[in-house]
C-alpha cells in the first residue's frame, strides 16, 4: 500500500470516529430531551388556603402559567368547599377563566363531596385517613405529569395523589394561547378514597 493510501485510509477513519460520534452524541442528547419533563413533579406550599377569589389571586401560583401551578391551586380551593361552598364556586370560576362552572359541574361537586369533604385536604403531605385527612401545616402539595400529559396541543392532564388511595388521579388542564395561561378543564380526582377513623364504623 502507498502512502497515499495510508493517508486516505486515516483520514477515512478519523472522519467515521467522528462521525460515530456525532451520531451518538446526537441520539444521547435526543434520548434526553424526550425524557426530560417526563414523570417530572412540582411541590407547592401555602401558608394558608385561599378562603376568597381576592386571597386566591394574590397567591404566586395565580399567574396560571404552568399547568402545575392551576392544578395545585384547583386542589387548595376545594379544600374550601367544606366552609363554603359558593365561595369555593367563585374561586374555581376564575380558576376556569373563559369558561365559568356549569350547572352540571356543580352538580358533580356536590355529589362527590356531599358527606366526603375530606377528600380534598387528602391530597395535601401529611393528611391520612387515620387523622382524619387533616393535613400539616404549612398546606404542601405534589402536583405530576407522565409521559402523556401534554400529547394534546393545549391541552394537559395533571395528576395528584391522595393520602387515602393507592393510585395518583388526574385534574385536566386547558391552556389559553393567546395568554399562556392554564385553566382547569375538568376535575377527575373526587372519587372514594378510604374512609377516614372518625366515619369508620370498623376502624
Amino acid at each position: 500500500m502507498g502512502l497515499f493510501d495510508s493517508l486516505k485510509n486515516a483520514a477515512g477513519s478519523a472522519l467515521r470516529k467522528e462521525a460515530s460520534k456525532a451520531v451518538n452524541s446526537a441520539v444521547t442528547g435526543a434520548v434526553q430531551s424526550v425524557g426530560k419533563g417526563k414523570n417530572a413533579s412540582e411541590t407547592f406550599t401555602f401558608a394558608n388556603l385561599p378562603t376568597t377569589v381576592a386571597e386566591l389571586q394574590a397567591l404566586p401560583e395565580a399567574s396560571l402559567d404552568t399547568a402545575y401551578k392551576t392544578a395545585a391551586l384547583v386542589m387548595a380551593v376545594l379544600c374550601h368547599y367544606e366552609q363554603n361552598p359558593a365561595a369555593c364556586y367563585e374561586m374555581l370560576n376564575f380558576l376556569k377563566g373563559p369558561e365559568p362552572l356549569n350547572g352540571f359541574q356543580k352538580q358533580f361537586i356536590d355529589e362527590r363531596l356531599r358527606g366526603k369533604t375530606y377528600i380534598p385536604r387528602s391530597y395535601f403531605n401529611g393528611a391520612t385517613p387515620e387523622n382524619n385527612y387533616q393535613p400539616t401545616a404549612p398546606y404542601t402539595i405534589v402536583v405530576s405529569e407522565n409521559p402523556y400529559s401534554f400529547d394534546n396541543e393545549n391541552w394537559g392532564v395533571m395528576w395528584v395523589k391522595s393520602g387515602g388511595a393507592d393510585s395518583a388521579r388526574q385534574i385536566k388542564l386547558r391552556k389559553k394561547p393567546s395568554t399562556g395561561q392554564w385553566f382547569l378543564n375538568e376535575i377527575q380526582c373526587l372519587a372514594d378514597i378510604r374512609t377516614p377513623v372518625e366515619a369508620d364504623p370498623w376502624a
